[in-house]
């Protein structure tokens, strides 16, 4: 049986639902990322959450990963096409963000980390 939605939010949040994968597609609106880039700009996801967020992207075609055929290895990770659709709701989802800090906490950057994201 084909799945229903009750409202065309759950099919959004089916595919970009959960803590990392927002994150993970903020950091890739700025362009290609190995693995070992994403860790370090998300120090507090696990290689496991990692690479099973990506894979989950991938799956979903949000995502590209790009395996260079070298020694050692080489793969990095893209947004797709598809995936470049989503960059006005992340860049919205970021903005709201700004403003419920400031609204909350006063001023926004004693509560973000230094990141490349919140220059």
């Amino acid at each position: 049986m084909q799945k229903k939605y009750n409202i065309s939010v759950e099919a959004t949040l089916e595919v970009l639902g959960g803590k990392w994968k927002c994150v993970i597609l903020c950091h890739l609106t700025h362009g290609k990322k190995r693995t070992s880039e994403l860790k370090r700009l998300i120090p507090s996801i696990t290689q496991k959450m990692l690479t099973q967020q990506l894979r989950e992207l991938e799956h979903d075609g949000i995502i590209n990963r790009i395996v260079y055929n070298q020694v050692p290895p080489k793969v990095e990770y893209e947004l797709s096409e598809y995936g470049k659709s989503l960059e006005s709701i992340l860049t919205a989802l970021c903005n709201w963000g700004d403003s419920h800090i400031e609204r909350v906490h006063g001023d926004r950057s004693d509560f973000l980390e230094d990141n490349v994201l919140n220059q």
